[in-house]
């Protein structure tokens, strides 16, 4: 079989398959359940290097995981909020436009990322400490706080999240340089997205 299967893989998959049943829910009518599934992938992606990182893997290996990685980042991070969207926009015309241009900016960025990877490791080991411009998996964490806060505030959310797309899409592009959080950033931001998930799936069950 083509592919490289062994254990640094999996939670890459999990996540993908995760976001994959995001965009179902979102389909259905489902928001907050997709947007429990987009959390819940961005989980997938905050550990999935650091599991990698256990396993001593070949120059073929290391490449097919940061290919595999963006891949699953283009369905998590991209499509499903896309989708998350418009659904929620009542499928209108404008919030399609705005979602077709969001999931083209997250798609740039991953190529170009995964170009830039690829020059940096030839050139320098371990993990980048800096990226330039915002991730697209910063929407795992963003999308659902914009929303649950516009929600608390009286916001109709068919508004908000179209506008919350074409932010987190002109970020995707812009070239600032944004610090690779460490372990005590890296605590904060697990801290806010178990906030987080705690009342998505609270709102998901009521």
């Amino acid at each position: 079989m083509l592919g490289v299967y062994n254990y640094t893989v999996i939670l890459t998959y999990i996540g993908m398959l995760t976001g994959f049943y995001g965009v179902i829910c979102a389909m259905k009518g489902d928001i907050h359940g997709a947007l429990v599934c987009l959390m819940v992938a961005g989980m997938c992606d905050m550990f999935d290097g650091a599991v990698a990182s256990t396993m001593e893997r070949t120059e073929q290996e290391k490449r097919f995981g940061v290919q595999i990685d963006s891949l699953s980042d283009l369905v998590c991070f991209g499509v499903l909020p896309a989708v998350i969207a418009f659904a929620a926009a009542g499928q209108s015309t404008a919030s399609l436009y705005l979602a077709g241009l969001y999931l083209l900016c997250a798609l740039i960025r991953l190529a170009w990322f995964n170009v830039d990877e690829e020059e940096r490791q030839e050139h320098e080991s371990g993990s980048r400490t800096v990226y330039l411009g915002l991730p697209v998996t910063t929407s795992a964490l963003l999308l659902p706080a914009l929303l649950e806060l516009g929600g608390q505030l009286g916001r109709p959310v068919g508004r908000l999240a179209p506008l919350a797309l074409l932010i987190m899409a002109a970020a995707f592009l812009t070239p600032f340089r944004l610090r690779k959080p460490q372990l005590p950033g890296k605590a904060v931001v697990l801290l806010a997205g178990a906030a987080e998930f705690a009342v998505l799936v609270t709102r998901s069950v009521l």
